[in-house]
C-alpha cells in the first residue's frame, strides 16, 4: 500500500467511527441539524478520497448516502429507523472495505457494494417521491472513462463529489461535450471544482508510536542525567577553587541548569504527544451496547462523561478489550429484561454509564449500571462450588465482590456467546494490573453495580515519595499518599495488632521492612495511604519527592514490586506497586512488632 493510500485509509477510519457515533446521537435526536450536517460532510469527505483512489464501491455506497442524508437534512424524507438502519449499515462496509485495504488487500479485489446495501439505502431515500434516484456512479464512471481512451475523467469525478441536488440540468450534455473534445483539451470548470474540496492546510502529521515511545524514553534519560549532573556540581562546589576555576564553575553551573530545564521542557512536550483523549475510545462503545442490547431484547441506553480527559497512548490502547467485556458483563448480568424491571418498579429502560475523571496523577473510569446488583452470599457459594475458594475466604463483601476476577469463575450455568466461560472479567483484571491500576467493585442488591477502575494517567513517569527502609532505598507513587506522620516507640494494641489514631481514626499500622522481607530495623516514620480501609505504613526514613522514569521488571516476579528506577544521585531504586499499597500490602503482609 502506498503512502497516499495508507494516509487515506487512517483518515477515513476515523471519519468512520465517528460516523457511527453521530448516527446513534441522530437516533435520539432526530432533529439536530448539526448532527446530520457533520454526518453528510463525513460521507463527501470519504466519498471524495475513494474517488481520487479509484475506489469505486465506497464512492457508489458513500454517494447513495450522501444523497439520503442531503434529504434527510434538506426535509425530503424523514429520519426514521430504516435511514438509520441503512447509514449505519453504509458505515458498516466502508469500515470493511478500508479495514481491507489496511491488511493489504489491493484496490482492484476489493468485493462491490451488495444490493441489499443499495436496496436499503435506496428505500429510505424515496420515502419522498420528490427525490430523484441515486446514479449508479460504478456504471456511468467506466463507460465514459473508455470513450475519452485512458485520460482521467474528470467530469465524472466532479458528477461524484457534487451532490446530486446541486448538478445542473444540463449535466449529460456537458459529458457528451468532454467525450467529443477530449483529443484537444480537458474541461477546466471541474478541475476546479476538485481542487476547491481539498484541503489547504495540513495542521497535523502522524508519526509512528514506537518513535514517539523511543522518544520520551531518550527524554526521560535525559532529565535523569541533568538532574545527576546537578547533584555531582552541589558536590564539586564544597571544594575551594582559584578565582579561575570559581568563574568556570559558575559558568558550569549556569549551563546545566539551562540544560536541566531543557531536558525538563522536553519530556514534558514529549509526554504531551503520547496523551488521547478517552473519547477517543469511548466512541466505539454505543453501537457495541446497542446492538448487543437488541440481540438481548434489553432496551439499554449508554451515557458516557468526561470523554475529554486524556490519559497515556498506551492505557487507551490497552483498556479497549477490558471495557468491552465489563460492558458485555453489564449487559447480560447486570441490567434486567424489561419485565423484571417493571416487576421491580423500575423504568423499563436500563442506562449503563461509562465515565472517565481526573484524580490526582490518576485516571478514574466508572462502569455503573442501574441493574440487578450482586449478591456476595451467592458469588461465595458459586465459588466455593467449583473449588475456587476455601470455605474461609471471601468473608467481607468488597472480598466477594472480588472473586468476579478469578479466571473460571461465571454464574452462567450454560456458556453464550456473550459470557459464561469465565475468561471475561479475568481480562479485565489482568489488564489494570499490567498497567500498574486497581479495579474496585461496589454493588447493591436492587439498586445496581459500579465498577471502579484507576490507572495512572501516563505510564512512564511517576510522582513519587522516596523512601528508606533496612537501608534499601524505595519508591513509593505520590497517588495514595495522605501524609507523613512521626511514629512513637509504643503503640496501643488491638486483637495483638499495632494501632496509631490519626486525625481521631484507629489506623492499623504496617512495618515495611517486614512486609518486603528485610531485616527489622527502627522505624520511626509512617506514611498515611488513602487506601479503601486507610492504613500507616512504618519505615525508616522519608527522603523527599521525584519523578522517576519507571523501568519495569521483566525477568521477575516480587510481589508488590513493580519496577525499577535512578535516583538524581544515581541510586537503583525498587518501586513499590500502586495497586500493591491499596490493597494494604496482603502478599507476605506482617504488622510492626
Amino acid at each position: 500500500m502506498d503512502d497516499m493510500l495508507k494516509e487515506f485509509v487512517v483518515e477515513a477510519l476515523e471519519l468512520a467511527t465517528n460516523v457511527e457515533a453521530h448516527l446513534l446521537v441522530l437516533e435520539r435526536q432526530p432533529d439536530d441539524q448539526n448532527t446530520l450536517n457533520a454526518l453528510f460532510r463525513s460521507f463527501h469527505t470519504i466519498k471524495g478520497g475513494a474517488g481520487f483512489m479509484n475506489l469505486t464501491a465506497m464512492v457508489s455506497a458513500c454517494h447513495l448516502t450522501e444523497n439520503l442524508f442531503d434529504a434527510l437534512r434538506t426535509g425530503a424524507a424523514p429520519v426514521t429507523p430504516i435511514a438509520i438502519e441503512a447509514a449505519l449499515q453504509a458505515s458498516g462496509f466502508v469500515a470493511d472495505q478500508l479495514g481491507e485495504l489496511a491488511n493489504g488487500v489491493a484496490a482492484e479485489q476489493l468485493p462491490a457494494m451488495p444490493d441489499a446495501l443499495q436496496a436499503i439505502l435506496t428505500a429510505a431515500i424515496e420515502g419522498n417521491a420528490q427525490l430523484e434516484p441515486p446514479v449508479a456512479i460504478a456504471t456511468v464512471v467506466p463507460a465514459v472513462v473508455a470513450l475519452v481512451a485512458g485520460e482521467p475523467d474528470w467530469d465524472a469525478y466532479y458528477r461524484a463529489l457534487v451532490p446530486s441536488a446541486i448538478l445542473p440540468s444540463a449535466a449529460p450534455a456537458a459529458i457528451t461535450h468532454l467525450v467529443a473534445a477530449a483529443p484537444a483539451k480537458k474541461s477546466q470548470p471541474p478541475i476546479q471544482a476538485a481542487k476547491s474540496t481539498a484541503p489547504i492546510i495540513e495542521e497535523s502529521i502522524r508519526i509512528d508510536a514506537v518513535k514517539l515511545d523511543t522518544l520520551l524514553e531518550v527524554a526521560g534519560e535525559s532529565v535523569q542525567a541533568a538532574n545527576q549532573a546537578a547533584v555531582l556540581l552541589e558536590k564539586l562546589a564544597q571544594f575551594k577553587f582559584d578565582s579561575d576555576a570559581t568563574t568556570l564553575m559558575a559558568t558550569l553551573t549556569e549551563t546545566i541548569e539551562r540544560a536541566s530545564r531543557y531536558a525538563t521542557e522536553l519530556q514534558r512536550a514529549t509526554l504531551a504527544t503520547r496523551m488521547q483523549p478517552v473519547g477517543r475510545l469511548f466512541q466505539k462503545f454505543p453501537r457495541l451496547v446497542r446492538e448487543l442490547a437488541k440481540d438481548l431484547g434489553k432496551e439499554v441506553e449508554l451515557a458516557i462523561k468526561g470523554a475529554e480527559t486524556e490519559v497515556d497512548r498506551v492505557v487507551v490502547d490497552s483498556l479497549y478489550d477490558p471495557l468491552v467485556h465489563m460492558l458485555r458483563n453489564s449487559l447480560d448480568h447486570g441490567v434486567e429484561s424489561q419485565e423484571e424491571r417493571i416487576q421491580s418498579g423500575k423504568s423499563p429502560k436500563s442506562t449503563i454509564s461509562l465515565t472517565a475523571w481526573q484524580e490526582a496523577s490518576s485516571v478514574m473510569i466508572e462502569v455503573a449500571d442501574d441493574g440487578k446488583g450482586m449478591n456476595p452470599q451467592f458469588l461465595r457459594e458459586k465459588a466455593r462450588a467449583k473449588g475456587l475458594i476455601g470455605e474461609n475466604d471471601a468473608q467481607t463483601d468488597e472480598e466477594a465482590f472480588q472473586l468476579v476476577f478469578l479466571p473460571g469463575f461465571s454464574t452462567k450455568e450454560f456458556a453464550t456467546a456473550v459470557s459464561g466461560r469465565g475468561v471475561g472479567m479475568d481480562v479485565v483484571k489482568t489488564a489494570v494490573d499490567k498497567n500498574r491500576g486497581t479495579i474496585r467493585i461496589d454493588s447493591q442488591l436492587g439498586q445496581g453495580t459500579r465498577f471502579l477502575i484507576r490507572l495512572p494517567i501516563e505510564l512512564s513517569i511517576v510522582p513519587t515519595m522516596l523512601v528508606r527502609t533496612s537501608g534499601a532505598a524505595l519508591a513509593m507513587p505520590l497517588a495514595v499518599i495522605e501524609r507523613v506522620v512521626e511514629l512513637p516507640e509504643t503503640f496501643a494494641e488491638v486483637g495483638g495488632a499495632p494501632i496509631l489514631r490519626d486525625q481521631g481514626r484507629p489506623l492499623l499500622v504496617r512495618s515495611l521492612a517486614a512486609i518486603l522481607g528485610y531485616e527489622a530495623c527502627v522505624e520511626r516514620v509512617g506514611i498515611v495511604i488513602a487506601a479503601p480501609q486507610p492504613y500507616i505504613l512504618a519505615m525508616e526514613a522519608v527522603e523527599g519527592t521525584a519523578d522517576l522514569v519507571i523501568k519495569p521488571l521483566s525477568c521477575l516476579n516480587v510481589p508488590g514490586i513493580t519496577g525499577t528506577a535512578r535516583s538524581a544521585e544515581g541510586e537503583l531504586l525498587l518501586v513499590i506497586g500502586l495497586g500493591y499499597l491499596l490493597d494494604g500490602c496482603r502478599t507476605g503482609m506482617r504488622l510492626v512488632a
